[in-house]
């Protein structure tokens, strides 16, 4: 039998920001504060590795209140009737069993109501054991979207020409995440 392992993503220490391009030559950030995940790796062949997330849309922070808002709008988000974005995989490609290894997780993204596929390139950090007993790995990603594919569509034209916010949005995560003990794995069942 696959030795199969489940971790759990540490919002603490997980970081996931995004980056567009506003009035075509200035790059803004945000990131999302609120995160729950599990990845599920199995061992011996990690292509049948999974991970499901979900961010608190309304979580986003860009620094600039009014453009937090905004982007939590109708124009955007639209939070109020889509309170999450949902990422699960559909399968892993590559072996990352050594820090600096690369693989690819493909899967599924919800934002809006609407999922389209993505490829997310990805870099194993490393694994070990935390000070307070337990065990923890790392992983950063990166993937650009379209973001009119999930109805984000809202824009200005410049005068100057050009638009006033990106279509291309980039996407980076660093993820840390603690294995799940067997205790854990029992209460949970």
């Amino acid at each position: 039998m696959a030795n199969k392992t489940t971790w759990q993503l540490d919002p603490a220490h997980t970081n996931t920001e995004f980056s567009a391009k506003h009035m075509m030559f200035t790059t803004v950030r945000g990131h999302f504060t609120d995160l729950s995940g599990t990845i599920r790796v199995d061992e011996e062949d990690p292509s049948r590795s999974s991970v499901e997330v979900e961010i608190d849309a309304s979580s986003l922070d860009t620094g600039v209140e009014d453009r937090d808002n905004h982007l939590r709008s109708g124009d955007f988000l639209d939070v109020e009737n889509h309170p999450k974005l949902v990422f699960k995989s559909k399968r892993v490609e590559g072996s990352p069993r050594e820090p600096g290894d690369r693989f690819k997780v493909i899967g599924d993204l919800t934002i809006r109501g609407n999922t389209h596929e993505v490829t997310l390139e990805a870099e194993y950090q490393g694994r070990g054991p935390d000070p307070w007993g337990g065990e923890r790995t790392g992983f950063s990603a990166s993937t650009t979207i379209d973001r009119r594919d999930w109805g984000l569509t809202w824009n200005k034209a410049l005068e100057a020409g050009g638009i006033l916010v990106s279509n291309e949005v980039k996407i980076e995560l660093d993820v840390q995440a603690v294995k799940e003990t067997e205790k854990e794995k029992q209460e949970a069942a």
